[in-house]
């Protein structure tokens, strides 16, 4: 049993995450891989993707334990959504993170050789260790993910409603019930063995997941003990399929373009994925203050929201944008 007490500190600064970022969600399904777990809404997933790992997937999947806890990418990459902003922070990652994160898992011994150069902060194995991330992300998580970002967008956007109804009180009384139960000040979870958790004002992280292999899971990285934990929550509430939207067709994409702006409509496009200020301005191709005017637009209006993580502003497209761009435009009834 996991307990995790609350002071009123705590509670003040526990919020919702947006997503895990695609370094997790991409680790998390080669985990699921592994361990050929039975779970009814990922076995349609798992028919098309068992059995296609190639060499090109081999740098990431053989640091894979064979048992036992799993390679952090979430401390290596961080929680950005964008591949190619995970993609830099692991190839500028310390060398002391690569060896603490490294070290220690049960790799198959035919693979510690390649283990121990990812270790060492090897250039051209960290560079082979991100082709191999970008090629499992094309197999595992790229064609499902227009699915997965929506049930995301759904339930960050039912947490937001509890907490406008309820507080962090009823959010807490409510997530993943009745697997996750609140006693205040103490939230209970299953946990494969007993653990007091103390957040000591930092308060906690509840981020959902789509490649969850765990009810719930609680995180917090031992090295950097002043940024709070997080309890992960599964998104899916139906099965994961690669089916993506049909293409919109030329009026709608005209309509769109004519209701938002050219340069707007592609913004609204980019957050779809999430991102930053910076990796906006640079998708479309203007200036950060530019990108942050459009930012601001998209935003008074609900078709995107904007948090920040660290130094930087992070902005993900909400259900109505999502349904936007599903659609091409809005239409008259």
């Amino acid at each position: 049993m996991l307990r995790v007490h609350f002071t009123a500190e705590d509670l003040a600064r526990t919020r919702v995450a947006a997503t895990i970022g695609v370094a997790a969600e991409v680790y998390y399904s080669l985990e699921l891989l592994r361990e050929n777990r039975e779970l009814p809404h990922l076995r349609s997933w798992r028919s098309a993707v068992a059995g296609r790992m190639g060499v090109d997937t081999r740098p990431l999947t053989s640091l894979v334990p064979v048992r036992g806890p799993g390679l952090d990418l979430l401390a290596l990459m961080g929680d950005v959504p964008s591949l190619d902003h995970a993609v830099d922070n692991l190839l500028h990652a310390p060398v002391s993170r690569l060896r603490r994160e490294i070290e220690g898992l049960d790799f198959h011994p035919g693979h510690l050789p390649w283990a121990r150069r990812v270790s060492e902060g090897d250039r051209e194995a960290r560079q082979e260790l991100a082709e191999a991330v970008r090629a499992c992300h094309r197999l595992t998580v790229e064609p499902y993910w227009h699915q997965g970002r929506s049930e995301l967008v759904a339930l960050t956007t039912r947490c937001a409603n509890l907490m406008l109804e309820g507080g962090i009180d009823l959010l807490l009384r409510s997530i993943c019930a009745p697997v996750v139960r609140w006693r205040p000040p103490v939230l209970e979870a299953p946990y494969p063995r007993r653990v007091e958790v103390r957040l000591q004002g930092r308060g906690l992280i509840i981020t959902p997941t789509v490649f969850s292999k765990h009810p719930v899971s609680f995180l917090w990285d031992p090295l950097d003990t002043a940024q709070p934990p997080r309890l992960t929550v599964p998104a899916l509430r139906r099965p994961l399929t690669g089916t993506e939207p049909a293409e919109a067709d030329g009026s709608a994409v005209r309509n769109l373009e004519s209701l938002l702006g050219r340069t707007r409509a592609a913004a609204l496009h980019v957050t779809a994925e999430g991102c930053t200020t910076s990796e906006l301005a640079r998708r479309l191709n203007v200036t950060a203050a530019a990108a942050s005017q459009h930012a601001t637009v998209l935003r008074n209006t609900d078709l995107i929201t904007t948090s920040r993580r660290g130094g930087s502003v992070l902005h993900f497209i909400t259900p109505l944008g999502l349904a936007l761009l599903r659609t091409g435009a809005l239409t008259e009834p």
